[in-house]
C-alpha cells in the first residue's frame, strides 16, 4: 500500500472554503452618482411613485444603502431632476464630433445629441409633474436663506445661473463645429450656434402637438440652405447676396 507523502493533503480532511472577497467600497459621492444613474429611467417611467425597493433592486443594493447617502426619497428625486437638467453629457457629445466630416453631418449629430438630452429631460420632468412631486421646504432657500430660483418648465429648484451657464456651454460647443467653414459663414459662428439652438428648442416645445414635427435632417437642411429648393429658386433670388 502506497504511503501518503508528508505534504500530500489528507483526503479525509474537509475541503477549504474559498475566501470571499468584499466588493470594493465606493465613496459616498460615487455611490450617490451610481444610485442616481440607476434611478433616472425609473423616474422617467414612474415619476415620484417609484419605490425605493425598485431602485435598490435595479442597483443591486439594499434599501438601507440608499439612505446612507440620501436623507430621504425626496432628496434622491431632486438629485435625479438636477442630473436630468445637467448639460455636461450633451456638451461632451458635441465636442466629440469630428470636424473632418461635413458640416451637415456635424450639425445632424449635434442635433441628435441635443434631441436625446431634451427627450430625457422632458420625460423625467413630465413624469415628476404628473405624479405630483413638489420640492420640500429645505429646497425653497439656499444656505443664506435667500429663495432659490426654480426652473420655469418643472417648477423645481435649480442653482442660480446654472441653466444660463449650461446653455452658454452648449452654444460654445456648437459654435466650434462651424470652425472649418468660418471664412464662408454669413454670421459669426456663435450667432449661428444660437440660432440653431433656438430652432432645436422650438422644435421640442411645439404647441401644435397634433402635427408631425420637422425631422432633424430636414431642420438642418433648412438651417443651412434656407426655405427654397435651390433647383427651383425664383429669379428674384438667383445670384442674390
Amino acid at each position: 500500500m502506497t504511503q501518503p507523502k508528508p505534504n500530500d493533503p489528507d483526503p479525509a480532511a474537509p475541503s477549504p472554503q474559498p475566501t470571499r472577497r468584499r466588493a470594493p467600497s465606493m465613496s459616498p459621492e460615487a455611490r450617490r452618482a451610481m444610485i442616481v444613474h440607476v434611478t433616472l429611467p425609473l423616474v422617467a417611467e414612474y415619476g415620484a411613485a417609484v419605490k425605493t425597493s425598485q431602485i435598490a433592486a435595479a442597483a443591486g443594493i439594499g434599501e438601507a444603502t440608499i439612505f446612507r447617502v440620501f436623507k430621504d426619497k425626496d432628496e434622491l428625486l431632486e438629485a435625479c431632476i438636477a442630473e436630468a437638467l445637467r448639460p455636461d453629457n450633451v456638451v461632451e457629445a458635441i465636442r466629440a464630433i469630428p470636424l473632418e466630416i461635413s458640416l451637415h453631418e456635424r450639425l445632424h449629430e449635434a442635433a441628435a445629441a441635443m434631441e436625446a438630452h431634451m427627450d430625457r429631460m422632458g420625460r423625467v420632468l413630465g413624469a415628476m409633474h404628473a405624479s405630483g412631486f413638489r420640492s420640500g421646504p429645505r429646497n425653497r432657500s439656499d444656505a443664506s436663506g435667500q429663495p432659490r430660483e426654480r426652473d420655469e418648465a418643472s417648477g423645481q429648484p435649480r442653482e442660480r445661473g446654472g441653466r444660463v451657464a449650461g446653455i452658454a456651454a452648449t452654444r460654445a460647443a456648437l459654435a466650434e463645429l462651424f470652425a472649418p467653414e468660418q471664412p464662408a459663414l454669413r454670421l459669426p459662428a456663435d450667432q449661428l450656434a444660437g440660432v440653431l439652438l433656438d430652432l432645436l428648442f422650438a422644435r421640442s416645445r411645439r404647441p401644435d402637438a397634433g402635427s408631425e414635427p420637422i425631422c432633424v435632417a430636414s431642420l438642418i437642411e433648412l438651417f443651412l440652405h434656407g426655405a427654397f429648393d435651390q433647383a427651383k429658386l425664383p429669379a428674384e433670388f438667383q445670384g442674390g447676396a
